[in-house]
């Protein structure tokens, strides 16, 4: 049976909620339950102690990045109505992004081994532990990374909902303002490091806005476009 333009809106609502979910569940609360900074040797104990914590971090990063997929082809279902062009752009993306973020989590499956001792057997705990920090910082780089296509994504999205009339304008504009939001995050990260706390408590708003107020939105209101359905 044939998806309503509502319909497909409250879907992509959905798998944009379980999407930022185990997004956040990897990136945020794993890291912080296990990464000590500046302490390997906490750190690989955090790691040995609390290995299914740490591989479900993996999983869940994992599985936000098959969400994401359908939500790409979700949004631009709908969207491809308002510019196909710009369309092709978000979906192209967020389909870039898949990638990096398979390789950077196959890492983190060596950084187990390397923590358990299974890797590298001949080496020292303190040099094992350098290992395991060098891995998660080599994890962390391509999180920023990944925060560049974040950004970039947001821009043709919110400039989509922008002309689609199926939403306030203003969440086109948020969505364009956390898109850049991302992009700055990324390289303030990449060009000044010491200054990246600083910024992330500006950007975090805008961003954090953005993407709460569409999911929302697409969960209660869906895709209402001026033209029928």
């Amino acid at each position: 049976m044939e998806l309503t333009k509502k319909q497909t809106g409250r879907i992509a609502g959905m798998i944009y909620l379980a999407l930022a979910i185990t997004a956040a569940f990897a990136i945020v609360y794993v890291p912080s339950q296990i990464e000590v900074k500046n302490n390997a040797a906490q750190t690989v104990a955090n790691i040995v102690n609390n290995e299914f914590l740490f591989r479900a971090g993996i999983v869940s990063h994992l599985t936000s990045q098959v969400l994401f997929i359908f939500l790409g082809l979700m949004l631009y279902r709908f969207l491809k109505e308002v510019n196909e062009y710009k369309a092709r752009v978000m979906r192209g993306l967020i389909l870039v992004q898949i990638p990096i973020v398979f390789i950077i989590e196959s890492i983190k499956l060596v950084t187990i081994m390397v923590a358990k001792g299974e890797l590298l057997q001949q080496f020292s705990a303190a040099q094992s532990g350098d290992v395991v920090m060098l891995l998660l910082k080599i994890h962390s780089c391509g999180i920023a990374t990944l925060e560049l296509f974040w950004g970039l994504w947001l821009i043709p999205f919110g400039q989509l909902i922008y002309r689609s009339g199926f939403a306030p304008k203003i969440l086109g504009i948020l969505l364009q303002l956390g898109g850049y939001a991302y992009i700055l995050e990324s390289m303030v990260l990449m060009l000044l490091p010491g200054a990246h706390a600083s910024i992330v408590q500006f950007t975090f708003i805008f961003y954090s806005l953005a993407e709460v107020s569409i999911i929302l939105w697409l969960l209660i209101i869906g895709a209402r476009f001026k033209t029928k359905t």
